[in-house]
């Protein structure tokens, strides 16, 4: 186990210092701080003590790095803001030039929810140094998630693992899917996304529509399709990562939404925040309040932006409606179109419902600022007009829209098991799907587009 580990913390320090090895440090500070202040929690426990300071100091350190890389400016500039506001001149010199450290927002609420389990007693604390430090730096999931917990990654760490054909052929296979999702639906669609944003005061609503629809399938692919290349990754070395999504374009209103977009997130912030705070067994009106923080806290962890922070608050007021009719758990455990081939008309109209709203919300996702974003939202309602979009793409515009349909088509017949994307009872079928998602992949690259994540500026 500890030459496993070892080279799997090498390959995993050497993959992150390839970006920036002055960063480093940062991860093995909050890897040092949260082992032993877990191991201090456990200590305090036994002898009667909660431990409650020493998790504020795990809490305070790792909200720190993320205050100072990721917010700093952003609250130098709103002081600023607001002294302008009441009248008095004053000239911002304390904007730093800082460059925001790939992943931070990822392991350093991996390494916050360990010291909280201990602290909650949901699990005990490890004596290894070294499977601790793989448990917050392991690769396949380091830089964007899914954000794993102590209860399911570190107790495969710190377990004799084997290499296991099945495992490894499920990995490759949920490696293609991620590649396919990124490089020919993402990718794909970013160069149309980019132009038309680009360009948004000049378009009339039919483009707008057409733009930010777009972008949701372009975030979905981009982020879905990391995921699944982080859990096939992890596949390979005998690692079961925690789902990341679960066809969340086919959800029936914004609570099953969340139930199915960025999970690892949205259970951490549930477990960790909302729950804490009394979640729904407290009265409807701080249950209320319970939504609003965890959606705005949610919008805040995406970005120094005001723009992230409606993108959450927006979600909130999505949200509150479902929550008051008590329909925020009620398609917890199935899925549309349960038992039958197609969906009811009643169901299309709930995912189309669901789909306008959440894709509405991305125009703030989208946007670089507020201004930009009213702008966008006020010629959506103001430039009734229909013109046909013109792209030097040209004729593979038309391209990726048949692959668009299809994939979604395929995505709703994959929909009951989102980790089996070749699930076909002929090999001569399989055969046929691995050849030509490889052929759209081979078919569709181009040099010529930025292939970075999108979340990876999280």
């Amino acid at each position: 186990m500890k030459v496993q580990n070892g080279l799997i913390l090498t390959a995993s320090y050497i993959f992150y210092g390839l970006w920036d090895w002055r960063f480093l440090f940062l991860i093995l500070a909050s890897t040092i701080v949260d082992y032993f202040v877990g191991l201090a929690i456990h200590k305090k426990q036994t002898q009667g003590d909660k431990g409650k300071l020493l998790l504020w100091l795990s809490i305070l350190f790792n909200v720190s790095l993320l205050g100072f890389f990721k917010y700093y400016n952003f609250f130098v500039d709103a002081f600023v803001d607001m002294v302008l506001l009441f009248g008095y001149p004053i000239q911002s010199t304390w904007t730093l030039n800082i460059i925001l450290p790939v992943g931070i927002s990822f392991y350093t609420f991996q390494t916050m929810s360990y010291s909280l389990d201990i602290y909650f007693k949901r699990i005990k604390p490890t004596h290894n140094f070294l499977d601790f430090a793989t448990f917050v730096a392991f690769f396949p999931q380091l830089v964007a998630g899914p954000i794993e917990r102590a209860s399911n990654l570190l107790g495969q760490i710190t377990n004799k693992r084997s290499f296991k054909y099945e495992q490894a052929v499920e990995g490759l296979k949920l490696i293609l899917w991620g590649l396919f999702k990124k490089m020919v639906i993402a990718d794909g669609i970013a160069p149309m996304v980019d132009d038309i944003f680009a360009n948004y005061d000049t378009m009339p609503t039919s483009t707008l529509v057409l733009g930010v629809s777009l972008f949701s399938f372009q975030v979905y692919g981009d982020f879905s399709g990391y995921s699944d290349i982080a859990i096939g990754t992890a596949k390979l070395f005998g690692i079961e990562l925690m789902s990341n999504f679960k066809f969340p374009n086919f959800s029936r209103n914004v609570a099953e939404y969340w139930q199915r977009w960025h999970i690892s997130l949205s259970t951490w912030f549930r477990h960790y925040l909302y729950i804490p705070l009394g979640g729904s067994r407290v009265s409807r009106l701080k249950s209320i309040r319970n939504i609003c923080i965890i959606f705005l806290v949610s919008g805040f962890w995406h970005g120094a932006n005001w723009t992230f922070i409606f993108w959450g608050g927006f979600h909130a007021l999505a949200y509150i409606p479902v929550f008051l009719m008590g329909r925020n758990t009620i398609y917890k455990n199935n899925v549309v179109a349960e038992n039958t081939l197609f969906p009811t008309f009643k169901e299309i109209g709930q995912l189309f419902t669901t789909f306008v709203i959440v894709t509405f919300s991305r125009i703030f996702f989208r946007s670089e600022s507020l201004t930009d974003s009213f702008v966008f939202i006020k010629r959506l309602f103001t430039e009734f007009h229909w013109e046909p979009y013109h792209h030097p793409m040209g004729y593979r515009m038309i391209d990726y829209f048949v692959l668009l349909a299809i994939f979604v088509l395929y995505e709703f017949r994959m929909r009951r098991d989102e980790r089996n994307p070749f699930k076909f009872k002929s090999p001569i079928v399989r055969f046929i799907a691995y050849t030509l998602v490889i052929f759209c992949i081979l078919l569709f690259y181009d040099d010529g587009v930025d292939r970075s994540f999108i979340y990876f500026q999280f």
